[in-house]
């Protein structure tokens, strides 16, 4: 159990034990002959589906007391022809004849409820699409006559996930929404060749406002139409798979939004149908609803949710947002968490544990071999630790501090004031019990009102300087960090990393949606990938950089073993760590370059494989490729007293280096 592998826990043993035992009891509740996934089949039973003769639709909507089928079939009108039946437990019914719908037809449902009524989508919805003057959004009738056959296996998912964070729609570098069909043709072939193995994809889920990321979710079960149909984006994760990578969705169970003509808030006339009421029900800062985990229906709509992408579309795993506001009635705003009382008080939703546990043990029945990521910025113990252990069942957490903590140094010190010491502390600072994703900077950093790592470093200058031909201290500096910077994250991982598309190269400039303030425009909401290859242009050698150093981790497997600390030289601004047989040594020092530096390392031989200051990553070639450095029997004074044996390298200013050790 958890509390058997850190001390610091075992006050709060009968709490952990609790939560626990909540969940299995609802797993027992829930699941049919030991299994969940048999339990779990909202999906199947709710919505419009085919039969053998016609049409069947089925919604939950307690507080209704009449409804129609609307839609462009029936000219939009309420008919007795339409109108569903109350068939107990607050369902409703209708059965039609085959010829009543086809696909491609765009309906609707209409509630009445005491004292009103309104239009609404069904909750579980596999299509909507917009009015293109309008705007509004409808159901629509998809069965096409030709289902998609798939064609390949999935990857196998054994392996620590390279994650390459990306969004369909902002993925083009034309000014407008991009396709899942020109990802598929020309996003999908960069990722495998830059030797990532995970596509996590963002706003797959229907939402009305195209600005909100994907992050305002309306109507759960359906893929967004404003990047193709089912059967592209089919065909983009089948794609994918042939290519070796593994697809994972980035899912909204955190909240939704508030609309209720295209969502669920007050879908059948009450505040509380799939929410919490009162205050508890409304987020302070999104403007949405929040669900009520403790409610049977809402647990079986979200399941029933996971179950559907996995089967449907075929997906590895799921990054879950928001994980931190679900865990706490004030969703853990404004406020640090210091001590483990904050993880074990009133504060904390029970509800929402058990229904991330249960989430958990539902997808990994479904797919051993599937990814689960939680972002939690609170550190809540147990997140990413098994069922069994006393922990929620995530397989990694996202680890939001490491980009923090880059930001914050960037922008509050000079690199020469920057300590080693911290720098490895805080890219290593992880519970023992759990594995991380660790990333220099997401999506999060790229967003407006705050700057990517390379904009950041170089600011102004990134307009005038990124040609090879310009001489800049700023662009020289910020380029060698920016660098430095990437390698070490992704060295000290500790057990994923992440990149958001276009930041392995330093993608200029920031993520703005089009929106009113701006004009509705696009410029800023896309790609523009053909920076990064012309020979002249810096952009290109930053993505050699990147895909040796993904690759190289790739290969060789690298995040499967611990980071063992060899040298944290404050003076010198040097840090060098080993990960199985290899040796990263990184000079952070922003004018001085070291010969002969010795540390102690373990006796061979070693060659350099990698090298930041290489010309082919716009370095500056002070050092040799392949060059191979034998250790001295002599003891060294820096690193560990274990080593009997001393590794001497020439460490230029501002330069990584990566050595393998082959005898």
């Amino acid at each position: 159990m958890i509390y058997d592998k850190d001390q610091y826990l075992l006050p709060y043993k009968e709490a952990i034990d609790a939560r626990r035992e909540y969940a299995l009891k609802l797993f027992d509740g829930m699941a049919e002959g030991g299994s969940l996934s048999r339990g779990i089949n909202n999906g199947l039973y709710y919505g419009l589906h085919r039969t053998e003769d016609g049409w069947v639709f089925r919604e939950w909507a307690p507080n209704a007391t009449r409804v129609h089928l609307i839609g462009d079939f029936n000219n939009w009108k309420r008919s007795e022809a339409y109108a569903l039946k109350p068939v107990g437990g607050g369902n409703w019914e209708i059965t039609l004849p085959e010829m009543f719908l086809s696909h491609g037809n765009l309906y609707k449902l209409f509630i009445e409820w005491p004292g009103g009524g309104g239009e609404r989508i069904p909750a579980y919805a596999t299509r909507a699409v917009q009015d293109p003057v309008t705007k509004a959004f409808c159901a629509q009738v998809w069965n096409p006559a030709e289902p998609y056959l798939w064609k390949n296996p999935k990857p196998s998912r054994k392996r620590p996930p390279l994650i390459y964070e990306c969004h369909i729609g902002m993925a083009v570098e034309e000014e407008k929404v991009g396709s899942f069909v020109e990802f598929r043709d020309n996003v999908l072939p960069k990722i495998a060749a830059l030797g990532y193995n995970t596509v996590q994809i963002m706003a797959l889920q229907e939402h009305p406002y195209y600005g909100s990321f994907g992050y305002q979710v309306s109507n759960f079960f359906a893929l967004s139409s404003r990047f193709g149909t089912p059967e592209e984006f089919k065909s983009l994760v089948d794609t994918a798979h042939g290519l070796g990578l593994a697809v994972v969705m980035d899912v909204v169970h955190s909240h939704s939004v508030d609309n209720e003509a295209e969502g669920l808030s007050r879908f059948d006339g009450r505040e509380d149908l799939y929410f919490y009421n009162g205050w508890q029900g409304r987020h302070p800062a999104w403007g949405s609803r929040c669900f009520d985990y403790g409610k049977p229906e809402t647990k079986y709509f979200l399941l029933s949710n996971l179950k559907y992408w996995m089967e449907e579309y075929h997906l590895d795993g799921f990054r879950f947002d928001g994980v931190t506001s679900m865990l706490y009635w004030d969703h853990g705003l404004e406020r640090d968490f210091t001590g483990y009382g904050d993880y074990f008080n009133q504060g904390v939703d029970p509800n929402s544990i058990a229904y991330l546990t249960l989430a958990n043990m539902l997808v990994k029945e479904l797919d051993p071999e599937a990814v689960t990521i939680a972002e939690d910025v609170s550190g809540m113990p147990g997140l990413a630790a098994p069922l069994e252990e006393g922990g929620m069942g995530f397989d990694y957490r996202m680890s939001m501090g490491v980009a923090d903590h880059w930001i914050k140094w960037i922008k509050e010190l000079p690199d020469e004031d920057w300590s080693v010491g911290e720098i490895w502390y805080q890219l290593t600072n992880k519970r023992a019990d759990e594995k991380t994703i660790s990333y220099a900077e997401c999506h999060d950093q790229a967003m407006v009102g705050d700057k990517t790592i390379l904009f950041r470093l170089l600011d102004a200058e990134m307009y005038t300087g990124m040609s090879r031909d310009s001489a800049s201290p700023v662009i020289e500096r910020g380029v060698a960090l920016h660098k430095l910077i990437r390698l070490v994250t992704l060295a000290t991982a500790g057990g994923g990393y992440l990149n958001f598309m276009g930041n392995e190269f330093g993608h200029p400039e920031w993520i703005d949606f089009p929106r009113e303030g701006n004009g509705w425009s696009y410029k800023y909401a896309r790609r523009q990938w053909s920076l990064a290859e012309p020979d002249y242009l810096r952009y290109k050698y930053l993505r050699n950089f990147d895909r040796e150093i993904v690759s190289l981790f790739a290969e060789e497997g690298l995040l499967g073993a611990d980071p063992e600390l060899l040298v944290q030289d404050e003076e010198k601004k040097i840090l060098i760590f080993r990960r199985k047989d290899y040796i990263f040594a990184a000079n952070f020092n922003p004018v001085a370059s070291f010969a002969d530096y010795g540390f102690a390392a373990p006796a061979g031989k070693y060659v350099s494989i990698l090298d930041s200051d290489d010309p082919d990553f716009d370095g500056h070639g002070r050092l040799e490729r392949g060059e191979s450095h034998l250790t001295l029997p002599e003891k060294s004074p820096n690193g560990p007293s274990e080593y009997d044996s001393t590794l001497r390298l020439y460490l230029p200013s501002r330069t990584a280096v990566a050595l393998k050790k082959i005898d």
